[in-house]
């Protein structure tokens, strides 16, 4: 009796995974060496099939796979119930197994159909470790799959971001090659029709989609003719200026092991860079949403990168998470992060701090409105929110925080667009336009060594600056390092709001300092790993000077480091300068 093909491949995969979990094909490859150096004769070549089953069975390799092999049947009608059932056998209901065994590579015409284009991003890194997005870039690398022998030259032509998105940065020549070469190539003209079609079915869809979002906005507009100066963002330009649907920026995203909780997730967000996109002349902010490679390549962006990177985290977690749009005080817009409870419990997420608060609505009809304490959120307008499957206009009366009822399945407060609509153009897949989500990779940075490199530079910095002043300087080592637990509080409460270890930190100070002296400290943090730049900042604040340019009898100086890394080598940097005298009257 012969097995269905679908039935047959699922066998095999079975097969495959045992023969894998069993290291038979170590151990096959340790029996070939030895019966090609023991057995075969100096001038033969090749080692027959039945001398290599002989071998195996031999040695009992293939009673031992035999053995632990555990072959399923499905529950079939076909199946006689009065069968008896052989040793070895389980009745289960079956998985299909939809993905390649992995044993061989895809033909040409498979890779065809994978149309997730390469992106290259160009970042310009100074001496002060400074970066600068300087081009973002698409790669259509199927074109390699119809030329002659799996390899193709290309030129392509750079162009700026932003504002200078239609200005030329350079020339990049690249030559594509298939490894390992392709069994048999394609047509150049199969390509380019695939391509054509492709290009031709993404923009239909995206036209699609243009025409039903103006026919949403109309009617939301008809609801309140005041809709029109809320913060209703259906389209947003990416770093090439392309306008792109909002829902298309969030994704759910798996930190895999990188990221332990979503807490840790929304400081990893915090501790990334924030800086506004660059505008030429006055005017308003300028419109720049990052595609999610360009904005972790940089290290840094606006508010909409880091709450679209924090939604898409949380997502990753299982929680219903959506980005906000909206305004923070004095109008100046403003984009953060959304969950809903099971419970219907609201917490908004500021991806720049990594501050939670908890959404309580009030009324302004109610007598005891005056009396409720101002919420601690900083937002005080919302436009809509959005994650990569929904989009919904806040059509509410007023569109304040405070007095904003989050039930997103009531039509009468948020005026939902079609999922379906979403998903036809923000769906993995749905248009060759769309980036596909990078995974996260592991920092790169050696805490410890960073540490020490920075707190040495400080203490060379501090003793400049001290020698300057006609001041000596002491260094106290046992008092640094006493210092390390309060550092590591401080980061433990950022990430989990909990504050712990101070007692211990306190006690050891005092324990430290003699009577008569007096203890002066100061923490700062920091997000990037430039000594001088740091240091200078710390001058600023007068009472890290006070500690710096200490003056008094027995004066004993301390600085410490401690460098916490996460992903996409992005850090958290904390320093306390520390000293302690006497005190004379």
């Amino acid at each position: 009796m012969s097995l269905p093909p679908e039935k047959a491949s699922e066998l095999k995969q079975l097969i495959h995974q045992q023969l894998s979990k069993m290291d038979v094909h170590g151990r096959i490859r340790e029996i070939l060496a030895e019966t090609i150096r023991e057995e075969l004769a100096p001038d033969q070549q090749q080692l027959s099939t039945e001398d290599l089953i002989k071998a195996l069975r031999r040695r009992g390799i293939i009673d031992d796979v035999m053995k632990e092999l555990n072959f399923v049947t499905d529950n079939v009608d076909q199946e006689l119930p009065s069968s008896p059932k052989p040793v070895g056998f389980t009745d289960r209901q079956s998985t299909l197994l939809k993905k390649s065994d992995g044993t061989r590579m895809a033909d040409s015409t498979t890779m065809l159909s994978i149309s997730d284009p390469v992106h290259m991003v160009l970042i310009k890194t100074d001496i002060f470790a400074e970066t600068t997005l300087v081009a973002s870039y698409f790669l259509e690398w199927r074109s390699v799959l119809g030329s002659e022998n799996g390899v193709t030259n290309l030129t392509v032509e750079l162009m700026g971001v932003g504002t200078e998105s239609k200005v030329s940065v350079g020339i990049l020549n690249i030559k594509l090659e298939m490894y390992p070469p392709l069994n048999q190539t394609l047509s150049q003209e199969v390509v380019n029709t695939q391509l054509a079609l492709e290009r031709q079915k993404t923009a239909e869809k995206e036209r699609l989609f243009l025409v039903y979002a103006k026919q949403w906005w109309r009617e939301y507009l008809q609801i309140r003719p005041s809709h029109n100066s809320r913060l209703v963002k259906i389209f947003a330009q990416d770093e090439n200026g392309i306008n792109r649907p909002v829902c298309s920026y969030v994704k759910p995203l798996r930190a895999g092991r990188l990221l332990d909780t979503p807490r840790q997730a929304a400081r990893f967000v915090n501790v990334l860079g924030y800086e506004r996109a660059p505008v030429i002349g006055g005017g308003g902010k300028q419109e720049q949403w990052c595609t999610l490679l360009a904005f972790l390549c940089r290290n840094k962006g606006d508010c909409e990168d880091h709450a679209n990177l924090l939604c898409s985290l949380l997502l990753g977690y299982g929680l219903e998470a959506f980005v906000c749009v909206g305004t923070k005080a004095k109008g100046v817009p403003h984009a953060w992060v959304m969950t809903c409870g099971t419970d219907g419990t609201i917490t908004f997420w500021e991806s720049l701090t990594g501050h939670r608060y908890l959404h309580k609505p009030t009324s302004p009809d109610e007598p005891s409105a005056a009396e409720q304490p101002k919420p601690l959120y900083p937002y005080r307008t919302i436009g809509c929110v959005f994650n990569h499957q929904m989009f919904l206009g806040n059509c509410q009366p007023s569109d304040s925080v405070e007095s904003c009822v989050f039930d997103l399945n009531d039509e009468s407060k948020w005026k939902p667009m079609s999922e379906e609509a979403i998903k036809s153009v923000c769906a993995p897949g749905a248009t060759t336009s769309l980036p596909p989500f990078p995974p996260l990779c592991a920092s790169t940075i050696d805490a410890s060594v960073t540490s020490n490199e920075i707190e040495m530079q400080l203490r060379l910095l501090v003793s400049e600056h001290r020698k300057d002043l006609g001041l000596t300087t002491v260094w106290e080592d046992q008092l640094s390092y006493l210092l390390s637990p309060a550092l590591a509080s401080y980061e433990f409460e950022r990430t989990t709001s909990i504050s712990a270890g101070n007692e211990e930190f306190q006690d050891a100070i005092r324990r430290a300092v003699p009577d008569g002296h007096t203890f002066k400290g100061f923490p700062i943090h920091f997000v990037y790993r430039n000594a001088r730049r740091a240091f200078a900042t710390c001058l600023r604040s007068p009472f890290c000077e006070e500690i710096i340019c200490c003056r008094g009898d027995q004066v004993r100086l301390a600085v410490r480091v401690r460098v916490f890394t996460y992903p996409e080598s992005a850090c958290a940097v904390w320093i306390m300068f520390a000293c302690k005298y006497r005190s004379v009257l």
